[in-house]
């Protein structure tokens, strides 16, 4: 029994430690444990670790950690591609020792055992073309392009010149610091793809959310059937009923089944309750860049137009306590107009009330289906096809 509850553990500690990392800085979560714990995972450990290499090594050990915290998070570099494929493909190696003996079985067919390869298989091809595609580098040959594919809104992008690059930078363009290029439609720079989300690679990202989102779903599903075929192949409900005298009925018979299961098959359902953790996550990250890809918007943008209303906002906060100020002033100073009433002044709506709300103006977001059909096939590309047409004819 003591085995069961370690595993049952294990998994809620596992639970808590991949939300806290993926999801603790989310509003929901805001002053809680689950905040704390992000913090301390993805600050706090880290800045106690380097403290304790300074005491213990001195200023070397310091600099040996810096050149590779450099390396890892400043630098183009394939660790996280490489752990990637690790977790891929250990997950999916641990499936076929630990299940496979039982496909086919009383729910699932053999043909499983070469349909999850394939999955598996295009899986790692989309990764693969969201790694190495080019996201849409701005170079000065093509520079020209990407200015006529999206106009200035004049708002949160204004005509000006990479620093670094000594281009014109395109509207929706970013230079990325990792990368060191400009990125047309620049969204983030993907870890995980040691690359960079743009203009020309989105399409391949969200195909490779949304086909892991249902790889882990495929899995929880195909396992869930396995251990529901050993179930009545086994007769266990049979057994717990006849022979222990247990009642039928879920209440009753649900502990006992789950204790069976642990203690027979923990692997797997080790392995289930992973792809379902996992799953859960790839759907909400899925959802959030499908949700910009709709609106024609990019998770950079969302940051800039995040810091423009907010900007605005107060610009306009600051306007309307001048105007009170002022107001405030020449009624001091007019000693003819009649006193106020009280009723009056207390049911007046204070200047401050009146400041007018910021609102977003994205110029980029041309409706769904638009929207939809510009990410899969990018605007410079098209323009790029047009011009050569329009030279040929």
């Amino acid at each position: 029994m003591a085995v069961q509850w370690l595993l049952v553990c294990h998994g809620l500690a596992t639970l808590l430690v991949v939300v806290s990392f993926l999801c603790g800085q989310w509003p929901i979560f805001q002053g809680t444990f689950i905040e704390r714990i992000h913090y301390f995972i993805t600050f706090g450990a880290y800045d106690y670790f380097l403290r304790f290499v300074g005491v213990v090594f001195g200023s070397k050990g310091t600099n040996v950690i810096l050149s590779v915290e450099n390396f890892c998070c400043d630098r183009p570099n394939p660790i996280l591609q490489v752990v990637y494929l690790a977790i891929i493909g250990a997950t999916y190696y641990f499936i076929v020792q630990s299940t496979f003996s039982y496909i086919p079985g009383y729910y699932i067919s053999g043909v499983h055992r070469y349909t999850s390869l394939l999955a598996v298989g295009v899986g790692v091809v989309l990764f693969l073309l969201t790694s190495f595609s080019d996201p849409g580098t701005v170079k000065a040959e093509n520079v020209s392009k990407y200015l006529s594919a999206y106009p200035y809104d004049n708002i949160i992008y204004s005509e000006k010149e990479c620093s670094t690059c000594r281009i014109p930078k395109p509207a929706r363009s970013k230079h990325c610091s990792i990368c060191d290029r400009c990125v047309a439609r620049f969204d983030h720079h993907c870890g995980w793809m040691n690359n960079c989300i743009g203009e020309r690679n989105t399409r391949f990202f969200m195909a490779f959310l949304l086909w892991h989102f249902l790889l882990c779903i495929y899995g929880t599903v195909a396992i869930g059937l396995v251990l529901a075929g050993r179930l009545k192949e086994l007769k266990v409900i049979h057994i717990l009923t006849v022979y222990y005298g247990i009642e039928n009925s879920f209440a009753s018979l649900a502990p006992h089944v789950v204790q069976w299961l642990l203690g027979s098959y923990n692997t797997q359902l080790l392995l289930m309750v992973f792809l379902a953790i996992v799953s859960l996550l790839l759907a909400g990250f899925f959802s959030y860049h499908a949700n910009l890809c709709f609106t024609n918007t990019t998770t950079n943008e969302t940051f800039k137009w995040e810091d423009y209303i907010r900007w605005q906002q107060k610009l306009n906060e600051a306007k309307a306590s001048t105007a009170a100020l002022k107001a405030g002033i020449s009624g001091l100073n007019c000693e003819r107009k009649p006193p106020e009433s009280k009723w009056k002044a207390f049911f007046r709506r204070s200047r401050l009330e009146d400041v007018e709300p910021v609102s977003k103006n994205n110029i980029y977001d041309k409706g769904f289906l638009r929207n939809l059909h510009e990410i899969i096939f990018p605007l410079s590309s098209r323009h790029s096809f047009s011009q050569a047409k329009s030279k040929s004819g």
